[in-house]
C-alpha cells in the first residue's frame, strides 16, 4: 500500500514539474514577444515624430496672437471675446490663420509676470494685456514684441506709455477711463439723499488708485463724503464691505478688477445692510448693483481689435494713437431699486440702454 501511494506521489510530482516548466517555457516566448512588439511599436512612434510635425505646431500657422488678462469676470472676458471677432472680420480667424493663446493671471500679480515672461518665450507677432497689472507686466517683459493694451484706465499714469498721441516704442491700446464726474453725478440723481459714499477698492491696482484720486477730487463738488475701504485680494472684499456698513449712505464700486470679480460678495453685505450700490461698468448691474453708467466692454474689445489687425497687418504699435472710449451706456437693476424703495424717474427709464427686471 506504501509503495503504491510512493509511486502516485512521484508520478504527481513529475506530471506538476512538467507542467510548471512548460508554462515557464511559455511565459519566457510571451516575454520575449512582448518586448519585441513593444521595441517596434517605440521604434514606429520614433520615426512619426521624426518625419511628420506635432499637431501643435502644425496649427500655429498665420499669425500668432497671445492674450492674457489679470482675472476673469465679465467685463474683460467681454473684451476678449470683441478683440476675436473683430478680427475675424478683418479676416484673422482663430484656427485658420490665427493662433490665440490665452491666460489669466487669476488676479495674482506675480502669475501675471510669470505669463508675461512665457508669452514673450513664444515670440507672438502680438501680445495683448487686458486690464492694468498684466498690461505692465507685459511691458516690463519687452520692448521688442508688439503690445496692445485694453480696458487700462491711465496708461500714462500706470507707465505703460509716455503719451497717448503717437506713443512710439512698441505699445499703445484702448483705455477706460470712467467718466467719474458723471459717476457721481448719477449718484445724487438716483439717491439724492446720500452724504457719505463708500468706495472699495484695490490699492494696489494703479487703475484704482488713479480711478479714487478723481473721486476725491469731484466729491466736493457734487457735495460727497468719501469713506474708504481697500483690500489687496478677492478674499478681503466681504469684509471690507463690511467695514463701511453703518458708516456710509451708499457704496460705490469702480473698475477694480479685484472688487469685481469678487463682486456677489459686495451685493451680500449691501443687501443686508439695505445700501444701493453703484458700479463703474454695466456687468455689475446684472450681478445686483442699482446701478451704472459705463462702456459696453465688448465694444471696447472690438476697438482694441482694429488696433490689433493694424499691427497684424505691419503698422507699428507705437505709431498708432492710443485711444479712449467716448461712449457710454445706462444700465439700471428695476428689481434691485423695489428692494430698496427706489424709484426711477420716467426720464432715467427712457435714457437706460437696458433695464434689469
Amino acid at each position: 500500500m506504501v509503495e503504491k501511494i510512493t509511486k502516485k506521489s512521484v508520478f504527481l510530482n513529475n506530471s506538476v514539474a512538467r507542467f510548471f516548466t512548460r508554462n515557464k517555457r511559455t511565459s519566457i516566448v510571451a516575454t520575449c514577444s512582448l518586448a519585441f512588439v513593444a521595441t517596434c511599436v517605440f521604434v514606429f512612434v520614433a520615426v512619426c515624430c521624426l518625419f511628420y510635425p506635432s499637431s501643435a505646431g502644425a496649427e500655429e500657422k498665420g499669425k500668432v496672437l497671445a492674450i492674457t488678462d489679470i482675472v476673469e469676470h465679465p467685463a474683460l472676458t467681454a473684451v476678449r471675446e470683441g478683440i476675436l471677432e473683430t478680427l475675424a472680420e478683418k479676416g484673422f480667424v482663430e484656427g485658420e490663420n490665427l493662433t490665440v493663446i490665452y491666460e489669466s493671471a487669476q488676479g495674482n500679480v506675480a502669475t501675471a509676470q510669470q505669463i508675461a515672461d512665457s508669452f514673450v518665450s513664444k515670440k507672438p507677432d502680438v501680445i495683448v494685456g487686458i486690464a492694468t497689472p498684466s498690461a505692465q507686466a507685459l511691458v516690463g517683459a519687452t520692448r521688442k514684441i508688439p503690445i496692445v493694451f485694453s480696458a487700462v484706465t491711465d496708461p500714462v499714469g500706470a507707465d505703460l506709455i509716455p503719451q497717448m498721441r503717437k506713443p512710439g516704442g512698441n505699445v499703445t491700446g484702448v483705455s477706460d477711463l470712467s467718466p467719474i464726474d458723471k459717476h457721481l453725478k448719477l449718484i445724487r440723481k438716483i439717491t439724492p439723499k446720500v452724504r457719505t459714499l463708500g468706495v472699495i477698492y484695490n490699492a494696489g491696482e494703479a487703475n484704482s488708485v488713479s480711478l479714487v484720486k478723481l473721486i476725491r477730487e469731484y466729491s466736493s463738488k457734487n457735495k460727497l463724503e468719501i469713506k474708504e475701504a481697500t483690500v489687496a485680494k478677492s478674499s478681503e472684499v466681504s469684509q471690507a464691505t463690511q467695514s463701511l456698513v453703518g458708516k456710509v449712505d451708499a457704496l460705490y464700486v469702480p473698475t477694480d478688477n479685484t472688487v469685481v470679480s469678487a463682486f456677489e460678495s459686495v451685493v451680500r453685505v449691501a443687501s443686508e445692510a439695505k445700501l444701493a450700490i453703484y458700479a463703474g461698468d454695466t456687468d455689475s448691474v446684472n450681478r445686483g448693483a442699482l446701478a451704472a453708467l459705463g462702456f459696453n466692454y465688448k465694444d471696447v474689445g472690438k476697438q482694441t481689435g482694429e488696433i490689433v489687425a493694424r499691427v497684424l497687418k505691419g503698422k507699428k504699435a507705437g505709431s498708432i494713437n492710443a485711444e479712449g472710449v467716448e461712449i457710454t451706456e445706462l444700465y439700471l437693476n428695476q428689481g434691485k431699486a423695489d428692494e430698496l424703495g427706489i424709484k426711477f424717474g420716467k426720464k432715467l427709464l427712457k435714457e437706460a440702454k437696458k433695464v434689469v427686471r
